[in-house]
């Protein structure tokens, strides 16, 4: 990871960088549609949705910016053992550097400590890094979704054991 990158936990001046994030990043894989996350009430107002119990939310900077970021929190309609990965998205500027691991070790950590036992993500076709990173991290596919994201759009399931 480059000496000039940050991972911290997200505070409420981040708002409006970390939305500006996704609405730039799921454009690029198509992902501005209809049932995907860029169209979630909570992107205007992460540090408030991730401040919820079971819950957190970390920004990547690089040079003092605000270039990712990536979270977890409760799997909406799921038991209580599994925690969602969410909205865990990087500028190009990120990608490759080495923050997605360090990052998703993050997020992992952070969902042990709050007693979930299993993580689970969507995404979507086209994403293949990403795809990547989750299977480098001992996520495995799911042939259907599970919980009640609203994220009709994903066609791509993940799971794992925490």
């Amino acid at each position: 990871m480059p000496p000039d990158l940050r991972i911290r936990p997200i505070e409420s001046r981040d708002d409006a960088a970390i939305a500006a994030v996704i609405r730039a990043v799921m454009p690029e894989f198509g992902a501005d549609g209809p049932g995907f996350a860029i169209h979630d009430v909570e992107v205007d107002a992460m540090h408030a949705a991730y401040s919820q119990a079971r819950s957190a939310y970390f920004v990547v900077e690089l040079d003092g910016e605000v270039r990712g970021g990536g979270g977890v929190a409760p799997l909406a309609d799921g038991d209580a053992d599994t925690c969602e990965l969410r909205k865990m998205y990087f500028l190009p500027a990120l990608r490759g550097s080495g923050a997605g691991t360090t990052l998703m070790q993050r997020c992992l950590d952070a969902a042990r400590g709050f007693g979930f036992r299993r993580c689970y993500l969507e995404t979507l076709t086209g994403m293949d890094a990403a795809q990547a990173l989750y299977r480098k991290h001992g996520f495995t596919p799911l042939c259907a979704p599970m919980g009640s994201t609203g994220h009709h759009g994903c066609d791509r399931w993940f799971i794992r054991a925490l």
